[in-house]
């Protein structure tokens, strides 16, 4: 037994010994290669033991890096996602970190830190490398002032066995791309863009200015009737579910919406509950602020995908009707010939350049967009902006009902039942009231008697409010009509001055 135990010794000695001498002589192999050998020769031998060791391993390693060039690299992004949700304790090390604007504390791998995936019953091995490399600048999403610099290369080392190289590329990881997505839009925050006028000519990547949207409107509290609300929930829904279809079709993936009623009604609120619910970004557009076509077209060419872009009070915005004043531009032009003077190209959004971005050849560079346009008066908008593929959806935001006015008491109040709602819903039947003067009044007081008590002598007063409105309208459109039967009566004199000469 112990010539055994000896022998065992004496091989283990032998085997520690030839270990030592075989990494002894490497170093020596090394040192003098260093130093007697030209660059070439050197990496010719490095390259063919490399060589020959990969041949030996069954392993093979795919490098992702943080930046293809100066663009980001999907693959990477995503899998930092999919690997943050799948850390377990085996994990020595992890990065946490939280924006002043996050709402959630982000978990992710830290640098030299290993972990064992498991897909299909086939283990891959991830690994975050960081190498250093000369300072370089970078644009960054997330940070406000737009770009930052770093002075490491980072990427991911996925390690595996060579069989599954088919398995890797075809499955896994488009497997964590959808994955990663999915998950990033779950937890996604939804923001409002709007054009920073410093940034317009920075030559910044873009001149959107982001903040979160914090408006909780949701389509659970929002004061409509149900089938409206259903109706606009189903339509946003079959949407996005239908990238397939428009691509078979050959049709842009996008849908507009046309929101109109008087204010207070609620406009501002779906948008918000629309953007909630998809967890799509706002774009707010401003048409006043835009000085011509093309600034336009870069400003909605810089927008994402899987976002709303809204034009608020589009029949006060801008001046769209360019059809109807060609003719008067060209008569002031020769007008300005006949005097020695010029007329510089019209600095405005035109009509039918905004129509372009809509649904022409602009309106392709993008996916999974939707267009919101609101207005107070609908019959003010040219036609060409309200025909089908450009405002696919008409939504009436009419006044309050006794639908939106229950769902307003349970939101505010914390009621479904009172003696006074039946009194209430007769005087909405009666009187036009929005839906924001019924929050206003219900805001009052906690005590629901007071409250509704105050809503119903507030009724009184908007019906006094809506009768001398009323009044007001009638009297312009006869002032209106009256001066219209003038100037055609001095036209009409004025051709026959004309005739008789």
């Amino acid at each position: 037994m112990s010539s055994s135990n000896e022998s065992k010794m004496a091989m283990a000695k032998t085997v520690v010994s030839t270990i030592g001498s075989v990494a002894a002589t490497a170093m020596v192999v090394r040192s003098i290669s260093r130093d007697y050998l030209p660059p070439e020769v050197q990496d010719y031998l490095y390259l063919g033991f490399r060589s020959f060791i990969n041949k030996l391993s069954r392993q093979l390693t795919m490098v992702i890096y943080e930046f293809d060039g100066f663009r980001e690299n999907e693959i990477y992004n995503t899998t930092q996602v999919y690997l943050a949700a799948r850390v377990t304790p085996d994990i020595g090390r992890l990065k946490v970190t939280k924006g002043v604007s996050d709402k959630n504390i982000s978990v992710a791998m830290e640098i030299n830190e290993e972990f064992i995936d498991v897909y299909n019953g086939v283990k891959f091995k991830w690994s975050l490398v960081s190498k250093k490399s000369p300072t370089r600048e970078y644009y960054d999403h997330n940070d406000m002032n737009g770009s930052s610099s770093r002075s490491d290369q980072r990427s991911l080392e996925l390690t595996f066995h060579k069989s599954h190289k088919d398995l890797a590329l075809n499955d896994y990881l488009p497997f964590i791309i959808n994955d990663a997505k999915t998950k990033k839009q779950e937890e996604k925050t939804v923001k409002l863009f709007t054009v920073d006028p410093n940034n317009r000519y920075s030559g910044l990547p873009t001149a959107w200015t982001p903040v979160n949207l914090d408006h909780p409107s949701n389509f659970a509290t929002l004061a409509m009737d149900d089938d409206v609300k259903e109706k606009v929930m189903k339509d946003l829904d079959r949407f996005v579910e239908r990238r397939d279809y428009y691509k078979k079709v050959g049709k842009a993936w996008k849908r507009g919406y046309l929101l109109y009623g008087p204010p207070g009604t609620g406009k501002s609120s779906l948008i918000a509950a629309m953007a909630n619910h998809l967890k799509f970004d706002i774009y707010d557009l401003e048409l006043t602020e835009i000085r011509s076509n093309s600034e336009l077209r870069r400003l909605l060419v810089g927008t994402a995908n899987r976002s709303i872009l809204v034009v608020e009070d589009i029949d006060c915005s801008v001046e769209l009707h360019d059809r109807v004043d060609r003719e008067a531009v060209k008569v002031f032009a020769r007008e300005s010939r006949r005097r020695g003077g010029f007329i510089e190209e019209q600095q405005r959004v035109t009509l039918s350049g905004f129509l372009n971005f809509i649904d022409g050849l602009w309106s392709s560079c993008g996916d999974e967009r939707i267009i919101i346009f609101t207005t107070n008066r609908k019959d003010k908008l040219d036609p060409a902006l309200l025909r089908p593929g450009r405002m696919d959806v008409h939504i009436h935001m009419s006044y309050c009902t006794p639908c939106g006015f229950r769902l307003l008491a349970s939101n505010y109040l914390g009621i479904t039942e009172h003696k006074m709602f039946e009194k209430i819903e007769g005087l909405i039947r009666e009187v036009e009231i929005t839906p924001a003067e019924v929050a206003e009044q219900l805001l009052k007081d906690d005590d629901p008697d007071i409250v509704l008590g105050g809503l119903i002598e507030f009724f009184d007063v908007k019906r006094k409010e809506n009768e001398e409105a009323k009044a007001k309208a009638k009297e312009a459109e006869e002032l209106a009509a009256k001066e219209s039967e003038k100037e055609q009566e001095i036209e009409d004199s004025e051709i026959v001055h004309v005739s008789t000469n």
